[in-house]
């Protein structure tokens, strides 16, 4: 037990080091020359590996971004500040799942601990954003009783509009789709804005309301006994909280299915994340009452949802198709030797990393074997894009599909499928993933060697099995029904309301 205290002890000074290490280079300014190193390096490993990075761009006006970042770059910065130069590059490609990760300060676990004690300040809050302005929807302590609807003109006397102006420049979409922008950047804000400014106990805020302007000071409190024993009660995984897949964080539920009338003829599925926890029970039982009751018409509402396995909608297909179906196109590489390029060994513990090592052998065998070449391009064997039979209690009656510019990566491969099989009726506005496919699947963490920010790079062209529009933009809804903010403000449902009423019409008319 003595040598396990020591062994534990050398590990915690060693992880304080690390991390202490790691805050100092954060904050000490790199050469010019280096960040130019740091600039060809990204582009040298995203040509090697990405299988389509030309896609929206040429190679030419991309040579050309990354050549002209080079002119700009004339002294000393920080790896945040060139973070906020390389970045907007990266997002001139136009491909949603590539982004460096901003370099934000590293926290002891007893920082931590002790930010988990303390309320957030501005996660109370939800957001709306619409061009450069930042609207708070929701106030769910009634903080300082700030209503919703409400706008922030500035945070500590610097404009709102400056950092949406900033932070949009390190967002893109998939293509040239138009709504995905807003509906991520009021998710991600404040990680932006925090690890610019960080982790503060006040904050001034700015605010506009039927034309008066008031400032707030914004704190972030410390928890009360009450709210620390109701944190350790969400995290508690109960079966429903498993097959419905539970977020603390968020006190919500990434799926979740209901009746909308009392006899059962229309029933609604919310996926908030395609996350793949628990999902084949979720869709088995789901699915089976489905039957039981008889319903003719389903709902299935991926409106801000990211995204996820593939595996998981693959499954959900097979409880909508009518006979045997692929649901995507062969998924290619940039090369045969990509996949041993996606970092096996890393955030391993001295554990992990020797059983992985043991387990080596069999992996490189594993992803070796899993790549084939045809037509002179190389592919990566997926079960998803082999014929999938529909499942024994597939839904036979009517399908509507909510889609927003939330929708994007895993439910824009799903509803791109859906709508060209005419399985379903697409609802609401253009989904923020690309009708067409996208890069992602599995990839390889490149750290820029000088800045030593991470670089993820998608491996695998992913893209559903559609003839493709090439009109480089989201899928696009069969009825467009848009959702303002004070739709949101009344809950009220205008696209959800379009598929009620459609469907009252259609039973009046039987």
């Amino acid at each position: 037990m003595k040598n396990y205290s020591i062994i534990l002890l050398a590990a915690a000074l060693s992880s304080c080091s690390s991390i202490r290490r790691y805050n100092e280079q954060r904050a000490a300014c790199i050469g010019p020359e280096e960040l130019k190193e740091d600039i060809d390096y990204a582009y040298l490993k995203l040509q090697k590996m990405h299988p389509q990075l030309y896609w929206y761009i040429s190679q030419k006006d991309l040579d050309y971004k990354f050549d002209s970042l080079k002119q700009t770059i004339n002294q000393s910065l920080t790896p945040l500040q060139f973070y906020f130069k390389l970045q907007p590059v990266i997002a001139d490609i136009r491909e949603g799942h590539l982004a460096l990760r901003i370099p934000r300060k590293k926290f002891t676990k007893s920082q931590i601990k002790a930010l988990e004690h303390k309320k957030g300040m501005f996660s109370r809050f939800g957001y709306y954003i619409q061009d450069d302005h930042l609207y708070i929807i929701e106030n769910k302590d009634s903080i300082e009783d700030i209503k919703p609807g409400t706008e922030v003109l500035a945070i500590n006397n610097i404009p709102v509009s400056e950092y949406i102006k900033k932070y949009r420049q390190l967002i893109s979409s998939d293509g040239y789709n138009t709504t995905f922008q807003s509906y991520f950047l009021k998710d991600v804000f404040f990680n932006f804005y925090t690890a610019e400014n960080g982790f503060t106990d006040t904050a001034f805020i700015e605010t506009l309301y039927n034309g008066t302007k008031q400032t707030y000071t914004l704190h972030r409190e410390s928890k009360s006994k009450n709210d620390l024993e109701k944190d350790k009660e969400q995290e508690k995984r109960t079966p429903e909280k498993k097959v419905n897949d539970y977020v603390a964080f968020s006190n919500s539920y990434n799926r979740n299915f209901k009746f909308l009338d009392r006899d059962s003829t229309t029933a609604y599925i919310k996926i908030k994340s395609f996350s793949s926890d628990y999902s084949d029970k979720f869709y088995r039982e789901t699915f089976s009452k489905i039957k039981n009751a008889g319903s003719k018409y389903l709902i299935i509402d991926v409106r801000n949802n990211y995204g996820g396995s593939l595996h998981e909608i693959n499954n959900l297909y097979s409880y909508l198709a009518p006979k045997p179906y692929v649901l995507i196109k062969p998924s290619q590489l940039a090369s045969r030797v990509t996949p041993l390029r996606t970092n096996y060994f890393r955030k391993s513990t001295p554990f992990q990393y020797a059983f992985k090592s043991l387990a080596y052998p069999t992996y490189v065998f594993a992803q070796t074997f899993s790549t084939y070449k045809k037509d002179g391009k190389v592919y990566y064997k997926m079960k998803a894009d082999k014929p999938t039979k529909p499942n024994k209690n597939a839904f036979q009656g009517k399908v509507f599909v909510l889609i927003n510019g939330g929708s994007f990566s895993a439910s824009s491969i799903i509803t791109a499928k859906l709508k060209y099989d005419k399985r379903a009726i697409l609802v609401g506005e253009e989904t923020g993933g690309a009708n067409d496919g996208t890069v992602a699947g599995f990839y390889s963490y490149q750290k820029l060697p000088h800045s030593r920010i991470n670089l993820p790079i998608g491996l695998l062209l992913v893209q559903p099995n559609i003839d493709f529009l090439n009109m480089k933009r989201g899928v696009a809804p069969d009825v467009t029904v848009t959702e303002s903010m004070q739709d949101i403000i009344n809950k009220k449902d205008p696209q959800l309301d379009w598929v009620k009423n459609k469907i009252a019409e259609e039973r009046e008319n039987k």
